[in-house]
């Protein structure tokens, strides 16, 4: 297992996970966001050294701490990189008291069976290797499930399972994130074959080598509840999946056990333009609101 400290932050401390992650074709969309529009930068060198002062600016607010983010997850370009002459990683747990993760997929898959699986990652080992010398606890991979299709759903939970499996002999937790569309009309049909293919695969690990689940949150209230509760899983948490940060924070309460893990309901609101003031304010109420929701079941 990966430091003991961070383990058992993950584990049994009270706060939300900030996903800080956003990469390739969504950075545009997330520096508009912030306010930055495209034009703002010639190259991508310029584009992501731009997300890298945004993603600093959020991790040295003063709320950005420990006592209610618990992990932040981070793109490969930000553990890369430096904050105030620190590797990012170091930066997040020597001084913010914060566990770094680092998302390690490639993007998706074109759809097949109603799933969008993981493109094939070559040099996954190589760069578990870098994550784990520079100090990151674990890692993120995110596919998605369009349809309440037990084939496409039993291959995306096998294929999760089998790169997690990759991920934990290098002594890095893996979060598994088969995400479930949010707007499909059988969402609530698809989240029990998810529920019972995640269960099925559970039996090849070990609790002593324990996982963690990024699910959307689900229609059913406590539906992942059983998951929460299993000794093989140190941590759920929910992604966003584009609620609104209020009904996100609205749902996530109603559900015993899950804490949050929000990317785009962590940034919004949050501009360039602001002053600092106002930006460390924003984000100390958002930090507040989706701390709260993750602690109120």
């Amino acid at each position: 297992m990966s430091n003991a400290s961070m383990a058992k932050q993950m584990a049994s401390k009270d706060g939300f996970i900030a996903a800080l992650d956003q990469s390739g074709g969504s950075t545009p969309k997330a520096l508009g966001q912030y306010g930055i529009e495209e034009g703002a930068w010639k190259t991508e060198e310029e584009m992501f050294a731009l997300m890298h002062q945004m993603r600093a600016r959020i991790i040295k607010s003063p709320a950005f701490t420990g006592d209610s983010v618990i992990g932040a997850i981070l793109f490969e370009r930000t553990m890369d990189g430096e904050i105030d002459g620190m590797p990012t990683a170091d930066y997040l747990w020597q001084k913010r008291g914060v566990v770094p993760f680092l998302k390690v997929d490639k993007g998706l898959a074109d759809e097949q069976d109603g799933s969008q699986l993981l493109k094939p990652m070559p040099d996954l080992d190589q760069l578990l290797k870098r994550a784990a010398s520079k100090n990151v606890f674990g890692t993120k991979m995110r596919s998605v499930i369009n349809a309440a299709n037990e084939k496409g759903i039993a291959a995306n939970i096998a294929q999760q399972f089998e790169v997690g499996h990759q991920i934990l002999t290098h002594d890095l937790v893996p979060i598994l994130e088969p995400e479930i569309n949010i707007t499909i009309s059988d969402k609530s049909e698809a989240e029990e074959i998810l529920l019972s293919e995640i269960q099925k695969n559970l039996s090849s690990v070990k609790a002593d080598n324990p996982i963690m689940l990024k699910l959307s949150l689900p229609n059913k209230a406590n539906l992942y509840k059983p998951l929460i509760d299993d000794p093989r899983v140190m941590r759920v948490v929910a992604l966003s999946g584009g609620y609104s940060r209020d009904e996100a924070n609205r749902m996530l309460a109603a559900n015993q056990g899950m804490i949050a893990s929000f990317s785009r309901a962590t940034a919004e609101g949050l501009s360039a333009k602001q002053s600092d003031a106002e930006f460390d304010a924003l984000l100390a109420a958002t930090i507040k609101s989706i701390y709260d929701a993750s602690c109120a079941a």
